[in-house]
């Protein structure tokens, strides 16, 4: 493995970028597919949902699955299988078949993004860990970063279904890589806890079309989602009573012991929150309120990636020879300063503020990532590692879901408050001395509520970003729980608080 460190870098490279681009790269085609499979908007939500439910379910379990049939077999088929349904995709002629083929794709790419950071855990010796994580996570912040831009293109100058066309040439890279380049891990006879994966899928399953559909179905008032939530929530009590009595659980309690692996996962389930929701409220601020294209909007955020390749770069070199904890601390702190320049946002900027501020951004959390990622295996055992890397990214995913939906949540509520605030000050004597005065009855009206729907949501944007911004400073004390580690000359790591 230290023979081909190279091309094995390379090819996770390639795996990481794929998976991660395609949690968002769809997303902007969504409204030229609807036309072209003559589907509702509604219906068109399952294109989205169906990748991460079924990505969502089969993550934990690639961690069984590497132990039990070796990282190489599961990386070449997870590739292969991505690849052809990824292809599938495009050749799609109807919804049910997208829906299959995407249920497919994300059910086959799960296993990338753990078992990359896995593999690049063993290629490197310990004290190279942080430019192996690095190097992690430039393809798994990146990918959703580029992914809105690149969809926008492919969109416009060629068809939606280039979207999944383009992972095909790449995919087939990344076998040969594994097939050249990859060694094989040892096999473990591991016996299966069938009820304890049943009820996590369940769990997991339920509770992402719940956070998927919610905005859709207006919450609780939907019948649907409370049976979602109830399932979820049944779900959650039989899987943790069952792991905490089992003799062999599905997932190893043993794990969450290991006190910086316990806070990594809490700390990337937040900043999954603040990343993710934050590329999920610019896009429609930029094209709905400011009047952005779809490309326009993807290269005025383009900047934020720009951020997070420097701060791989540069954090790479530093982790090992700076406390871990300062160099987390400095990145989160960063990125609530940016969180504060959005709540500075108006309807009247231009684009340098959304320029810096992403900018920011994404070195901050691109300074976060690297160290969290090193900080929560150092002192994890190498036999859990598969298990590890599966749950660390599961609980990122999570947060990321129930980031989106709730600060969609809040802004749609928020609007409809702000909207009704500001609507009671308008009075007929507005009318009598504002320059809308000259539209006629019906015309004015229209004008006027349009300029107060679009002040009420800018308004619900800048609560959203406050909100974030308040996460990440409390986030900061967790940092106390973490033990700072450093690589030794033998190559092992010495725990030092």
């Amino acid at each position: 493995m230290q023979r081909h460190r190279g091309m094995i870098t390379l090819t996770v490279m390639v795996a990481s970028i794929l998976q991660a681009l395609d949690n968002t790269i769809a997303n902007v085609a969504l409204p030229r597919m609807q036309g072209s499979l003559s589907a509702t908007y509604d219906q068109m939500t399952w294109v989205l949902t169906s990748y991460i439910v079924a990505a969502a379910i089969m993550t934990p379990l690639t961690g069984w699955l590497a132990d039990r049939y070796g990282r190489k077999p599961l990386f070449l088929v997870s590739i292969v299988g991505f690849t052809i349904s990824s292809a599938l995709c495009g050749l799609a002629q109807s919804l049910d078949q997208i829906v299959l083929f995407r249920v497919l794709q994300g059910a086959f790419g799960a296993a990338l993004i753990p078992m990359s950071q896995a593999v690049l855990f063993d290629a490197y010796p310990p004290r190279d860990h942080g430019r192996a994580m690095a190097i992690w996570g430039l393809g798994v912040v990146l990918g959703p970063t580029i992914g809105p831009m690149l969809g926008g293109w492919l969109t416009d100058n060629y068809s939606w279904r280039w979207v999944f066309y383009i992972n095909v040439p790449f995919g087939v890279l990344a076998v040969l890589g594994v097939l050249a380049y990859f060694p094989d891990t040892t096999h473990e006879r591991k016996s299966f806890d069938f009820f304890g994966f049943a009820m996590l899928s369940v769990f997991v399953g339920a509770l992402q079309v719940m956070l998927d559909r919610g905005p859709l179905r207006d919450w609780f008032s939907s019948t649907e989602i409370k049976i979602e939530a109830v399932v979820a929530a049944l779900a959650f009590y039989l899987f943790v009573t069952h792991t905490l009595t089992a003799r062999r659980p599905f997932v190893r309690m043993a794990m969450f012991r290991d006190r910086n692996f316990l806070t990594g996962n809490v700390l990337i389930f937040l900043v999954g929150i603040v990343l993710f929701a934050t590329l999920a409220l610019l896009p429609p601020l930029l094209q709905n309120l400011l009047g952005y294209s779809v490309f326009q909007s993807g290269m005025v955020t383009s900047p934020r990636g720009l951020g997070t390749l420097i701060a791989m770069m540069v954090v790479g070199r530093i982790v090992g020879r700076l406390d871990v904890r300062l160099i987390i601390g400095t990145g989160l702190a960063l990125t609530a300063v940016s969180m504060w320049q959005m709540t500075r946002f108006s309807l009247q900027m231009d684009m340098s503020p959304i320029v810096w501020s992403g900018l920011i951004q994404g070195f901050g959390t691109g300074i976060v990532y690297v160290p969290m990622a090193t900080l929560a295996f150092v002192t994890l055992p190498a036999t859990m590692r598969n298990e590890g890397t599966a749950l660390f990214n599961l609980v990122r995913n999570i947060g990321s879901s129930i980031g989106i939906s709730a600060v969609q949540a809040l802004f749609t509520s928020n609007t409809q408050v702000m909207h009704a605030s500001l609507a009671a000050h308008i009075t007929p004597f507005v009318f009598a001395t504002h320059s809308l005065g000259r539209y006629a009855g019906r015309a004015a009206e229209a004008a006027l509520n349009g300029m107060i729907t679009a002040q009420a949501a800018m308004i619900a944007y800048l609560d959203d970003f406050h909100l974030m911004m308040v996460m990440t400073l409390l986030s900061i004390p967790l940092l106390l729980f973490v033990r700072n580690a450093r690589p030794s000359p033998g190559g092992t790591h010495v725990v030092v608080d």
